[in-house]
């Protein structure tokens, strides 16, 4: 569904009319007076309501589904359109991409437009047909293949395309007979040389499918035929392979319900360990089982099983579009879809059909299961499934604009929905524990696996409190058996991801029911250790607040305050500004007490011109805080984080200062005041300058934005050791001037240290100028 006016004329992206016209309109604002398709279905025309000469030409795209006479795919999924070809990419990555394939202009300029495209069961070879032969593409070598001899290619008038292994198929409409017939041609080479067999048929087939070696056929009004394909010999260019098909069934069913729209072989869902082979067998002890049953859509939308035993058909729903036969379709030990039957799409959504856990699997009983957690978005159309990863793929339209139309324009753009925690649930509900966890370890390295198992477990737990709440007054007569929540815990807790789950969970859900959660799940005091004995703190803080809900603040404090600890240790500061912001919100308010500490001395003299063996020792730093009926917690807070800066400052690790003070809001101007002459404290200018130097790498722009923070702070307490460091560093000389104009005795110590030590010739230039401007300005005092 597509809506033409998406904004209205208010919105500086609204399509009108260019400028220099003298009426601006929105295309399309008043309606349409007549709207006509185009003979393939890739064009849309349309006529404005009141501008009949102005015609519009809308273009579509078409998705290869599972109807007619043409085969699908699970690991392509491809919409083409009347030139090109529009290839759904997933690679390994949760980011779907479409890939725009243009076909060759020596092929479509002659046979436009394309009329089918059929992808290869392992998803790497395209066979693409329009009105006369065909071209293949290689995915993995981006090349194609196309006829050498023209003629042979104009005699083909493919009426639909299936792939049979390494052999593709084409049902073939013989203009000069009026007949059809089956051309097996192997991928590759096209040519009459080639050709590995010919077959007639007895009618124009209404739909046509294959599984491994056999081949469904049916005419109508229903008469279907089941072949088996055997083929002798290597299927190389170097050997002459020859295949032949033998009829295996033939039915004729007489019914008055509409005619078959697709069908589909049903496989026996053998186990996984009865891996079958990809290609066409060639010896007698590979012989595969003939599917017994097969799956039926009809014109209106029925969905049946067909018996092909007995003929007896069984109708399963009505009003289905699209369906996807996903057992027995992959024969990867990848595949994570081999528990579902099948799959069907219509105006009910997605619905999911399980095999029966009795001796029949296709029992009709116990037999559908719609599941609510795979609706769809109204706006995304299902394509197809990728079954080694677990996802429905579809198709939804994104608009953009362009300067050179007046029109939007539609782009499609490729959706994944993941129905791996559809399929554990639905183990989990049938006690198969021990094939939830063999599907989950097999998915373990998706990328979407750890959403996948929090969606599980919340949806599991909302089915839970829902359950709760509708039986609050029947007696608890089953607490004896392992509920499903319990199940779903025990699955996920053999996965690293279970922690993260977990209190992702809880923070998805009202904290009226996290009791219930974690009594399936574990104490929360015991997940936070477990978290912060791996180091996984990030997921340990996400604890905090579960722990201050069900074991109360005080424990919840202690917790924080080793977390706090421990991320200052790792220099995560963002986080411990987190863990501080919480400990001080559930303790009580403070005020810190803010003293003017500057002092100068001689002593400061010293600083450039003596070693610290000669200066004399500064009176103890007082490092006592007053607080305002301050509590243990607030004031432990207080002290981890003052210890911290002292380590850091007495390190001279600056960088992480800056990072530190702006990720937990510490005081630093409050920190300076008391520490002057204590971790703060500068011995020696030069050997000082020369370390922040080295520690701050002045050459990047952090390292500036760093130094620059810091100069800021040290000014507001009036640190003049500091303030001179990092002027210089910053090559600040108005700040320098400042600070010197009104102390020339520092002056001439400074400029002393700085000439005397040949490390810092570089800042000779910036001294110079210096002296120039003080010199001026005493002369113009003494004036």
């Amino acid at each position: 569904m597509s809506t033409i006016r998406q904004i209205g004329l208010s919105s500086v992206s609204s399509p009108v009319v260019k400028p220099n016209q003298d009426l601006k309109y929105e295309p399309m604002m008043g309606g349409t007076s007549f709207m006509h398709w185009d003979e393939h279905g890739y064009r849309l025309y349309a006529i404005e309501e009141r501008s009949s000469e102005r015609i519009i030409a809308f273009s579509f795209g078409k998705c290869c589904l599972n109807r007619g006479v043409s085969g699908t795919t699970y690991a392509r999924q491809v919409i083409y359109g009347e030139d090109r070809l529009l290839i759904v990419q997933s690679e390994d990555t949760d980011e779907l991409k479409i890939l725009h394939l243009n076909l060759p202009v020596s092929y479509i300029s002659q046979n436009w437009p394309v009329l089918h495209v059929a992808a290869s069961r392992d998803g790497m070879y395209l066979a693409v047909a329009g009105r006369h032969g065909l071209i293949l593409y290689d995915i993995r070598l981006k090349r194609w293949r196309v006829f050498g001899d023209i003629t042979q290619e104009q005699q083909i008038q493919c009426q639909g395309l299936l792939w049979l292994g390494k052999i593709v198929v084409v049902c073939n409409y013989v203009d000069s007979s009026n007949t059809y017939e089956l051309l097996f041609y192997p991928r590759y080479h096209l040519d009459q040389s080639s050709l590995l067999c010919r077959k007639q048929l007895l009618t124009k087939p209404m739909v046509m499918d294959v599984y491994q070696d056999y081949l469904l056929v049916t005419y109508r009004p229903f008469d279907v035929h089941i072949y088996h394909v055997k083929l002798a010999g290597q299927l190389s260019p170097s050997s002459t392979p020859d295949l032949q098909l033998s009829t295996v069934r033939e039915l004729s069913i007489m019914t008055a319900k509409s005619h078959p729209a697709a069908m589909h072989f049903i496989p026996d869902q053998l186990p996984r360990e009865h891996t079958l082979r990809s290609d066409i067998a060639s010896s007698s002890d590979l012989l595969t089982r003939e599917p017994a049953r097969c799956l039926i859509l009809r014109m209106n939308g029925e969905l049946s099983l067909l018996d092909l035993d007995d003929g007896r058909e069984i109708e399963l729903t009505h009003s289905v579009e699209l369906f996807w036969v996903t057992c027995g379709q992959s024969e990867e030990k990848t595949n994570l879809i081999e528990e579902v039957s099948w799959l069907d799409y219509g105006h009910r959504g997605m619905q999911v059909w399980y095999p029966s856990p009795g001796v029949d699997p296709f029992k009709q009983e116990d037999f559908l299961q719609l599941d609510p957690e795979l609706e769809f978005d109204r706006e995304v159309y299902p394509l197809g499934l990728l079954p080694n990863a677990g996802v429905v793929v579809g198709v939804s339209q994104r608009m953009s604009f362009s300067a050179c139309t007046e029109f939007p324009c539609f782009e499609p753009s490729p959706q994944a929905q993941t129905i791996l925690h559809c399929l554990l649930r639905h183990l989990l509900q049938r006690d198969k524990r021990e094939e939830a966890l063999r599907l989950a370890q097999l998915s373990s390295e998706k990328p979407h696996f750890s959403h996948c198992l929090e969606w599980l477990l919340f949806t599991v737990f909302d089915a839970e409190i829902s359950s709760q709440n509708s039986s609050k007054n029947q007696a608890a007569g089953a607490n004896h058996t392992t509920t499903l929540l319990e199940k779903t815990c025990d699955l996920i807790r053999y996965f690293p991801e279970y922690y993260d789950v977990v209190v992702s969970v809880a923070r998805k859900t009202d904290g009226r029911h996290w009791a219930d959660l974690f009594s399936a799940a574990g104490r929360s005091t015991e997940l936070f250790e477990e978290c912060f004995q791996r180091r996984w703190y990030r997921t340990a803080a996400c604890y905090i607040l579960v722990i201050a809900k069900l074991e109360g603040p005080a424990v919840s404090q202690y917790f924080a305050l080793r977390l706090l600890q421990a991320t200052l240790d790792e220099s995560l500061y963002e986080l411990a500004g987190e863990l501080v912001r919480f400990l001080l919100r559930s303790g009580r308010e403070y005020e810190p007490t803010n003293t003017d500490s500057d002092r100068d001395s001689p002593r400061f003299l010293g600083y450039f011109l003596f070693p610290s063996s000669f200066r004399k020792q500064p009176q103890d730093a007082k490092t006592s805080t007053s607080f305002k009926e301050q509590s243990a917690h607030v004031a432990s807070v207080k002290s981890i984080l003052q210890s911290h800066a002292s380590y850091l400052m007495s390190g001279k690790e600056l960088s992480k200062l800056v990072a530190f003070v702006k990720g937990t809001q510490f005081d630093l101007v409050e920190y300076l005041q008391q520490e002057r002459y204590g971790s703060a404290r500068l011995d020696n200018f030069a050997s000082g300058l020369e370390m922040i130097a080295q520690k701050l790498h002045m050459g990047t722009l952090q390292s500036r934005l760093d130094a620059e923070f810091l100069l800021a702070h040290m000014c507001s307490v009036k640190f003049k050791e500091w303030i001179v460091v990092l002027a210089t560093l910053l090559r600040r000389s108005e700040v320098l001037f400042d600070l010197f104009r009104h102390d020339l005795r520092l002056w001439k110590a400074y400029n002393i240290t700085m000439q005397a030590h040949p490390a810092f010739a570089e800042y000779h230039d910036m001294i110079e100028e210096l002296d120039e401007k003080l010199s001026s300005a005493v002369d113009v005092e003494e004036s």
